[in-house]
């Protein structure tokens, strides 16, 4: 049976954002009957590229679980917009949960780096979690931190009903009193918090032994909806600090780093020097 492909409700990364802007602008081209034909047909063509990409590495990447599937459910139907917020959250929605193709990427992460111990910074509903919990050997963990006590309530309620959610282990409160009682090593960290606090976690995160020594650092949102390269006027605040955080991991001669346009951007990030490398 084909895979239901979950379109968000309103566009939040750099190719949902471009697909929408080309799909306006072809239907204004569209309905002036002045202008060339052939330029309305490179602008349909345009905006097919743009909305089909992410229907179709949806339909190229391995599905989701079963358990996973229900959580997005779950995750889709919560009225998020009703909820009064925790501090030191933003506002919630639906489009904060990493979704099935970078679900699947953090997976083979886990898998290729042999991970045991994982991290999560920023867990809201607990998609990656799940993701990661699953690609884990039977005695592996993911320690997830939320600071909201209502949607880690959600998570744990998603994670008891999953095969895997025995090995998350959640905790609540701001991440970065989380992360500073902690003990490592962690093989993987998945940060997908508080964008103003970015920095604080990868200064921590290299500079101790929380992350293995041949650990990886896989950042969420480092395009954030084109904000850091690509913006009129002032950024918001959140992506002053996403285009601060690219910048300082980019000068930073203790790690090297590729940022993945997936998704919202991912950065994967490890320190160089381990073991003669």
């Amino acid at each position: 049976m084909a895979e239901t492909v979950s379109i968000p409700s309103h566009p939040v990364t750099p190719s949902s954002i471009l697909a929408a802007e080309l799909a306006e602008l072809a239907e204004l081209v569209d309905a002036a009957p002045e202008l060339d034909p052939g330029l309305k047909e490179r602008l349909r063509r345009a905006r097919d590229l743009a909305r089909g990409l992410d229907p179709y590495l949806q339909e190229c990447s391995t599905p989701e679980s079963p358990a996973l599937a229900a959580l997005a459910a779950r995750t889709r139907a919560e009225p998020w917009g009703d909820r009064s917020l925790v501090s030191g959250s933003g506002p919630l929605e639906q489009e904060m949960l990493s979704g099935h193709v970078e679900g699947q990427t953090l997976k083979f992460l886990v898998h290729m780096t042999r991970a045991r111990r994982v991290l999560d910074i920023g867990m809201f509903t607990g998609y990656s979690a799940l993701a990661m919990a699953e690609a884990l050997p039977d005695d592996g963990e993911v320690v997830a931190c939320e600071v909201d006590p209502y949607v880690a309530d959600v998570a744990r309620q998603c994670f008891a009903e999953s095969p895997a959610g025995g090995r998350i282990r959640v905790e609540v409160g701001p991440a970065l009193n989380t992360v500073l009682r902690l003990d490592g090593p962690f093989d993987l960290v998945f940060i997908d918090a508080d964008k103003t606090g970015y920095l604080d976690y990868f200064h921590y995160l290299i500079g101790s032994d929380l992350l293995a020594p041949r650990g990886v650092i896989a950042v969420d949102n480092t395009l954030l909806q084109g904000e850091p390269y690509a913006f009129n006027g002032a950024r918001s605040t959140n992506g002053q600090a996403i285009a601060d955080f690219n910048r300082v991991v980019a000068k930073d001669a203790r790690v090297e780093q590729v940022l993945l346009p997936l998704r919202d951007g991912l950065t994967l990030i490890r320190r160089t020097g381990v073991d003669g490398s």
